[in-house]
């Protein structure tokens, strides 16, 4: 069970760590690599393609502003790619609020599609790769049906005790 996850700037560090987050709470492997799509794009096919050598089966690509990065990943490979639209602030320019980035990673050419998360939601990728994960690994799809319960459990539990207004 492992996951790549590559985004284009160092600035989306902080961002990008809360799918690692998530893959560690679910015992996932994974591995990050800071690639810009436009700027080393030779460096980003050969990485890609070594993902795929090691037995990577999910890939989540986090992009701002015209947000090519998950698009030019999906063409490269045939392992699913769940797109984190990034709101751009470090560039100085107001990025449009992450809308950019969503139209552009959510509207792939037919046949090289790219799963698309809410902006700024890579927490919400990662949980979506251990879903698509857990489709193959008994392990993990007991450890999400847990977590899952749990969730439930605790709505419950809310519900119960009522809301003080």
């Amino acid at each position: 069970m492992k996951v790549a996850i590559f985004f284009g700037s160092k600035s989306d560090t902080e961002k990008m760590s809360k799918a690692a987050d998530v893959l560690k709470e679910f015992g996932v492997e994974y591995k990050a690599f800071i690639i810009s799509a436009h700027r080393a794009g030779e460096l980003l096919h050969s990485t890609v393609k070594q993902c795929e050598q090691e037995g990577y089966e999910v890939i989540i690509a986090g992009a701002g502003l015209a947000a090519a990065l998950p698009g030019v990943i999906a063409g490269i490979t045939t392992l699913p790619v769940i797109g984190v639209p990034l709101e751009c602030l470090s560039t100085g320019s107001n990025g449009l609020g992450g809308m950019d980035s969503l139209l552009s990673i959510v509207q792939m050419p037919p046949q090289i599609p790219v799963a698309t998360v809410g902006i700024g939601n890579a927490k919400n990728a990662g949980y979506l790769a251990v879903q698509i994960l857990a489709i193959k690994y008994p392990e993990l799809r007991q450890k999400l049906q847990a977590f899952r319960q749990k969730l439930a459990d605790d709505a419950a539990k809310g519900v119960a005790a009522g809301v003080q207004l």
